[in-house]
């Protein structure tokens, strides 16, 4: 019918092209863009966000005061965390790090005492004195005495016996001393059995009534040792309280000296008593050094070496050495190498030798010189 308008039906539609859906998807994206923005621009700010710089020099002076109402989170990031970056992080700086270590312990270390300090056992300045009650104590080591120049990696010990080398040479010589206490002595054994010279006791006085009484045998030793072909030397146990006293020991061994062939030093044996009291307990070190330099005195007028037997407690304590520069020093010193600072020409190292000749036990020593060349 001519005019009339037919509404189509679902089978007269037109299909949606591809085209007319990607424009609708685009466009829903954008507006779906555009909410986000507008609600990302309107957030208010979050309270985890970083605070503002502390002030400068609140940073470098004092540490910030929070108040009690400032609200404070539960979750804490490492971002909020200031001391993070007060750590350096760079490998670069280990060695810098190791030098700061390394004083660091250099000044715990002096805190704790462990620096070393030079002590009197370490100084070069001081010496070990042993007393006779056990105790120990350093002695200060004057300057102005000869010392002790020994070098003793040039000892040698076989068998008791020792010596002194100088260029693979033997320049000590070997001794013993002899007393009435070791009976008869076959001086022909002593001598094949390596000893050079001997010691013998003239006398002695008692330490506690201080009467003098000749050794036995006396005699008879040095004139047997004399044969033997044994260098002799004679010596005077000696407890003399007054230079008086010294000088009747020493002229009772020039007599002997001058009666018989003795060709070593005329020596004062002097100390104080093991386990008892001696009569030169009560002496002053200056009475001491009088009495001994009289003695020392009385011998080198007659023409004699003299030589002052002692132990190194007596000799660096009991005397002034400074007076007896021109008296040689025998030392006893038994069982180690002496630590004597000063010099001595002869040292007696054992007083429980063995040697052929004398039956018991042997007072041994060794000369650093030759005195029949003195």
């Amino acid at each position: 019918m001519a005019g009339k308008m037919n509404l189509p039906d679902d089978n007269d539609r037109r299909d949606i092209t591809p085209q007319q859906t990607a424009a609708m998807v685009m466009s829903a994206f954008i507006i779906l863009l555009i909410i986000v923005i507008v609600l990302i621009a309107n957030r208010k700010p979050s309270h985890h966000q970083n605070p503002p710089a502390l002030d400068p020099i609140l940073a470098e002076n004092e540490s910030p005061v929070v108040k009690p109402d400032t609200p404070v989170s539960s979750e804490v990031k490492p971002g909020d965390l200031d001391f993070w970056d007060m750590y350096p992080t760079d490998a670069g700086n280990d060695e810098e790090d190791d030098t700061l270590q390394g004083t660091a312990d250099k000044d715990d270390k002096e805190e704790d005492g462990e620096e070393e300090v030079p002590t009197e056992a370490t100084d070069g300045k001081h010496t070990l004195v042993v007393n006779r009650d056990g105790s120990e104590e350093w002695v200060l080591i004057t300057p102005y005495l000869p010392k002790n120049d020994y070098d003793y990696t040039n000892l040698v010990s076989q068998s008791g016996r020792m010596a002194y080398y100088t260029d693979s040479r033997v320049t000590s010589y070997l001794g013993v001393s002899i007393d009435k206490y070791d009976d008869y002595v076959d001086f022909g054994l002593l001598r094949d059995d390596g000893i050079d010279y001997v010691m013998v006791r003239v006398g002695v006085r008692g330490y506690g009534t201080g009467t003098i009484t000749l050794d036995d045998y006396y005699t008879d030793n040095i004139s047997r040792a004399n044969q033997a072909g044994l260098d002799v030397g004679i010596y005077f146990s000696s407890q003399a309280i007054t230079p008086e006293e010294a000088m009747e020991e020493a002229v009772a061994l020039i007599a002997v000296a001058q009666e018989n062939k003795v060709t070593y030093p005329l020596a004062i044996d002097i100390g104080f008593i093991l386990n008892d009291t001696s009569r030169i307990e009560g002496l002053t070190k200056t009475e001491k050094t009088a009495i001994i330099r009289t003695f020392a005195d009385t011998i080198k007028e007659a023409g004699f070496n003299c030589v002052i037997h002692a132990d190194k407690e007596f000799l660096i304590k009991e005397i002034d050495l400074s007076k007896f520069s021109d008296v040689d020093i025998w030392l006893d010193n038994n069982g180690d190498l002496p630590d004597y600072p000063y010099a001595f020409t002869m040292w007696e190292y054992a007083s429980n030798g063995s040697v052929n000749g004398i039956s018991g036990p042997a007072d041994m020593s060794i000369s650093f010189i030759d005195y029949t060349q003195k």
